[in-house]
């Protein structure tokens, strides 16, 4: 790849390949975290509503094989820096930009910025005719909007009341305005009705339902679909209670500020299972957080040091373990009946794992041991 990039000639994705080949629409989702949930959802939404749209990129379905048929008439599609940075005539008819936070930063020679621009070329090639989603609560996302030139139709999504087109959270309720000429909103949809649960999800259900509408989806078939979505595995993943002590596989959460949104969706004690391959984390973003929300820390990996650094001094129990099954039964001897045992490492997996997906298959197993181990001595 290195001596073709040397010789000028073009390396493209995957995706960019596909869809020279099709002409369905595109919804394209990107972010540093929250991008699979609200690809996943917004295929959901348009499957349930008799939309014909089939589902690829970064979520590991291939576009180019979708493509070869091409059955669909929209393809949402999930896209990843990595992806943006091989892309160059792909036009997306509606992006939905979710948040840009320090993440992958040595691919990017140490600079946010080139990070920020990479996330951005979500829009290129976009015009008057498509639409932007984006998280207009994002410092980063709003700072490089004031500098960039955008011919597509912004919309606003925000967990503040706003006038602009898009939607916004206000107390139990998501409001949105698809550009009515007062900016007040003209549709609103209660959080009970929807299935995925905190804060940041709420971000996410926002920015899919925008989507969803501007395919004009109704808004009473956009509430049964929100209604009925089932997330993925291994994001804030409810593995089941052992002895009072619910479990939560959140290990799909690699960085620090995923870890800030998982600890935000929970009111009760949290002993917090963390570590792995640290990719250059600061921890300091999540310090207050963490001291009002976690009573214990298990360190999970080969190489703890900078989560003990951060935390040791803060957090009042916290030990270290080589392995899940450790892991598990240091967190439950920490628990007291009505605590949440959450693991949400902030880190790779690579060190004791062969991917997230082998950490939280992991964490379920043993969790799951240990409920059949406690039913049975409730029935004995």
């Amino acid at each position: 790849v290195q001596e073709c990039l040397k010789q000028g000639i073009p390396v493209i994705s995957e995706l960019e390949f596909a869809a020279r080949y099709t002409n369905a629409g595109m919804i394209a989702v990107t972010g540093t975290n929250g991008k699979t949930t609200t690809a996943l959802l917004t295929h959901h939404i348009l499957k349930q509503c008799g939309i014909n749209a089939g589902l690829a990129g970064n979520i590991g379905h291939s576009l180019a094989k979708q493509v070869i048929d091409d059955q669909y008439d929209y393809y949402v599609v999930e896209i990843s820096s990595f992806q943006l940075d091989t892309m160059f005539q792909f036009r997306s008819h509606i992006s939905i930009l979710l948040n840009i936070t320090k993440d992958h930063l040595n691919r990017y020679d140490h600079d946010f910025q080139k990070y920020v621009a990479s996330k951005f070329r979500i829009t290129q090639n976009m015009t008057g005719e498509d639409c932007f989603i984006y998280f207009a609560d994002d410092e980063a996302i709003t700072s490089k909007m004031q500098r960039q030139q955008l011919e597509a139709a912004r919309f606003a999504v925000s967990m503040a009341r706003h006038q602009k087109p898009g939607a916004f959270l206000e107390g139990d309720k998501l409001y949105f305005n698809m550009n009515t000429p007062s900016g007040d909103p003209s549709m609103e949809i209660s959080v009970s009705d929807v299935a995925l649960q905190g804060p940041h999800n709420m971000v996410n259900a926002m920015a899919a339902s925008l989507a969803a509408l501007l395919c004009d989806i109704p808004l009473h078939e956009l509430v049964v679909a929100l209604g009925s979505f089932k997330n993925s595995a291994h994001r804030l993943e409810y593995v089941g209670t052992v002895d009072g002590v619910s479990f939560v596989n959140d290990s799909k959460a690699t960085n620090v500020d995923a870890v800030f949104y998982a600890l935000q969706s929970y009111d009760q004690p949290v002993i917090w299972i963390a570590g792995g391959v640290d990719k250059g984390n600061n921890y300091q973003a999540i310090k207050d957080i963490v001291c009002s929300k976690v009573k214990a820390l298990i360190c999970l990996g080969v190489d703890n040091q900078a989560l003990k650094e951060a935390f040791g001094g803060l957090i009042p129990t916290w030990m270290e373990a080589d392995n899940m099954e450790t892991a598990v039964a240091l967190a439950l001897d920490a628990a007291s009946e009505g605590d949440v045992v959450l693991l949400s490492p902030a880190c790779a997996s690579f060190d004791l794992f062969n991917n997230y997906q082998d950490r939280g298959d992991q964490f379920k197993r043993i969790v799951n041991d240990k409920k059949k181990i406690s039913g049975f001595e409730i029935l004995a």
